[in-house]
């Protein structure tokens, strides 16, 4: 029974097969281990492939959700925040550096009265002079450049933009950012000149505390660190919104008070003043402003007179009426050494100047002023015939109409 259940379990194509083999031929075990290692090899080939394939895929989707989460939240967050709660994180900011400095001035205060009490005179005023220096700089950055940074957006905008399309303002974007790194590199350039030249000083006297020159070297470097304050003043006065007092009054008037704070000075430069009014020039507005505008033209024609040394110097003055009746103006012209044509795009851009001294905020500051009444500024020179200012106010402003 056994043996013919064996029988019929056996394959009659293996039995020929068998029977024509050779017994002690190894070949066919190696061919059947051969055929079963191309076999594992062929799977793992596959699942190789399956796994680079699944590990591109689960890349490819890495990179997706990656690049969602990195643009479209961020663009609904900046959505959904209101104006208001841009001002409040704007004013915060703000508020923090301003805290930041007023901590920085309480441990240098203290810092320069330990000094003073334990150490002496000499050694904490060289360490309040050298140490001052970046106090300065820290005010500048925490109180004005955030003001001056609000202001000149405020000018930028308000003089260029439309209220029309998406390319006009990416335009507009575009030179807001140019004239900021102008402003910027006017501001560095004003200010670390002087710091600069303290800073050696300070360092200078560092070295030999006992020389005797050390009291002069302290002199100069106070005297920078005063171009230093005063042209901070001036940043301050351009950044600052000054209220304007309107009330009635006469530019004639204004015009006659700023020409007499010159009187001295005509004489001894010995300018011949030709004064010629056609009207009493009432209108509204602030005269003590307004006189500070007329005495800073003033002010620079007797210079241009007097360092060009122009023979027979003379300066005109004329004012009046549009035919209109609805405008005054001033003409200021000087017969001096003029200005060429590249200088006059700048001549009421902040901090440009052609005076050793000067702080290039004169014209600047000038200009504020009259915009803030309404009117126009504008000047017309040419070099070696002379210089002219035409200041233009309507007579009774109305909301923010300038006169034409």
């Amino acid at each position: 029974m056994h043996e013919s259940t064996s029988v019929k379990g056996r394959d009659p194509l293996d039995e020929a097969l068998r029977e024509l083999m050779d017994p002690d031929d190894p070949r066919p075990a190696e061919l059947e281990q051969g055929s079963r290692r191309d076999e594992q090899r062929a799977r793992r080939d596959e699942r190789r492939r399956e796994r680079r394939e699944r590990h591109r895929k689960h890349v490819a989707a890495q990179r997706e959700r990656n690049t969602e989460r990195s643009e479209r939240p961020r663009s609904r967050r900046r959505s959904k925040l209101t104006a208001e709660e841009r001002r409040y994180r704007e004013a915060q900011r703000v508020a923090n550096a301003k805290l930041s400095f007023v901590v920085h001035f309480v441990v240098y205060s203290m810092v320069c009265f330990f000094l003073l009490m334990v150490a002496g005179f000499r050694a904490a005023f060289i360490v309040a002079l050298a140490w001052g220096i970046g106090l300065v700089m820290h005010y500048v950055v925490a109180v004005i450049a955030p003001v001056l940074r609000q202001r000149w957006i405020h000018q930028e905008v308000s003089r260029q933009v439309t209220t029309t399309t998406t390319q006009q303002r990416r335009e507009l974007h575009g030179e807001h950012s140019r004239h900021l790194e102008e402003l910027s590199a006017s501001i560095a350039h004003e200010i670390r000149n002087p710091i600069t030249a303290a800073k050696s000083l300070v360092q200078q006297m560092g070295e030999d505390p006992r020389a005797a020159d050390n009291v002069e070297y302290a002199q100069v470097a106070l005297e920078e660190l005063d171009r230093v304050e005063r042209s901070i003043s001036h940043l301050l006065r351009f950044a600052r919104d000054e209220d304007v007092e309107m009330r009635t009054m006469s530019i004639v008037d204004v015009v006659d008070s700023a020409l007499e704070t010159f009187r001295d000075r005509v004489v001894r430069l010995g300018i011949k003043i030709t004064r010629v009014v056609d009207a009493d020039g009432e209108m509204m507005g602030d005269p003590e402003k307004l006189r500070r505008v007329v005495i800073n033209l003033f002010a620079n024609a007797l210079d241009a007179l007097g360092e060009s040394a122009t023979p027979s110097p003379s300066l005109e003055i004329q004012a009046g009426e549009n035919l209109a009746g609805d405008a005054v103006w001033v003409r200021i012209k000087d017969n001096g050494p003029g200005i060429e044509p590249e200088r006059m795009n700048k001549i009421f851009s902040p901090f440009y100047t052609s005076k050793e001294s000067g702080t290039g905020l004169g014209l600047a500051l000038s200009k504020k002023v009259v915009d803030a009444h309404g009117g126009t500024i504008a000047a017309e020179s040419s070099p070696g015939h002379g210089t002219e200012f035409v200041l233009t106010f309507p007579k009774h402003r109305g909301d923010g109409g300038t006169a034409s």
